[in-house]
């Protein structure tokens, strides 16, 4: 008994779309938590608001608003069209840009605690340097809050490989195109198939289990260290 290669192929469209959803997020993330960290504007609080928003929602509510949204009467689905792309939901493009929303604090809230925790010496001690807002940026800021873009890549990763609800709702469990791991082990469970549901589930709780071992190991030394991070 192990893995089938039904389910192989959902651990490996899990991977790949976890890998594409968090290289994504980081650059997607990073400007947003800057602006964070740096803005004095009255829209701070709701743009912190709509980030965590996915914290906060039931997947099903943010799946159900986001297939509207990407559906073929809907704005972003107009665009999609307009462009000749289609229609997102239940297509692997479509998992990405929904898991990117799903995931988006998950990301953006370490690398914003890590660059707020920086304060203020360093980026004098680069303007004393005569150093650019570019150059302070890339060669200051991102090296230092280094720590929290790993806390970020690992829970982004982590978090969109057990997603369900949000990416039932948008992909349809369509296998080989995607049906990802989450969803594989609802069908093994449908079917009474628990023993194929055991390895699925076990191998998930052995990847939470490691992930946030490492998390938290990785936080303690920072902080024995001095060293910004976190989540």
């Amino acid at each position: 008994m192990g893995f089938s290669d039904a389910d192989l192929t959902a651990i490996w469209l899990t991977v790949k779309l976890a890998s594409v959803v968090t290289i994504l997020l980081l650059i997607i993330g990073t400007p947003i938590a800057w602006w964070l960290t740096r803005t004095r504007s009255k829209w701070k609080g709701p743009v912190n608001a709509v980030v965590a928003l996915p914290l906060i929602l039931p997947p099903s509510v943010l799946g159900f608003y986001l297939l509207v949204a990407m559906g073929p009467n809907g704005p972003l689905g107009a665009l999609t069209q307009s462009l000749g792309l289609g229609t997102l939901p239940f297509t692997f493009a479509g998992l990405v840009v929904a898991s990117i929303i799903y995931s988006l604090p998950f990301v953006v809230q370490p690398i914003h605690n890590a660059m707020e925790a920086l304060g203020r010496q360093p980026l004098e001690v680069a303007a004393t340097l005569r150093a650019g807002p570019w150059d302070t940026f890339f060669h200051v800021v991102l090296p230092l809050a280094k720590p929290g873009f790993i806390s970020a890549a690992v829970l982004g990763f982590a978090h969109t490989v057990g997603e369900f609800g949000v990416v039932l709702m948008i992909g349809g469990n369509i296998p080989g195109e995607t049906k990802v791991i989450s969803e594989q082990i609802y069908d093994h469970d449908e079917a009474l198939d628990y023993a194929q549901a055991h390895w699925l589930a076990g191998a998930m709780v052995v990847f939470a289990f490691v992930v946030l071992a490492v998390l938290y190991s990785f936080n303690r030394r920072g902080s024995q260290t001095g060293v910004v991070g976190g989540y």
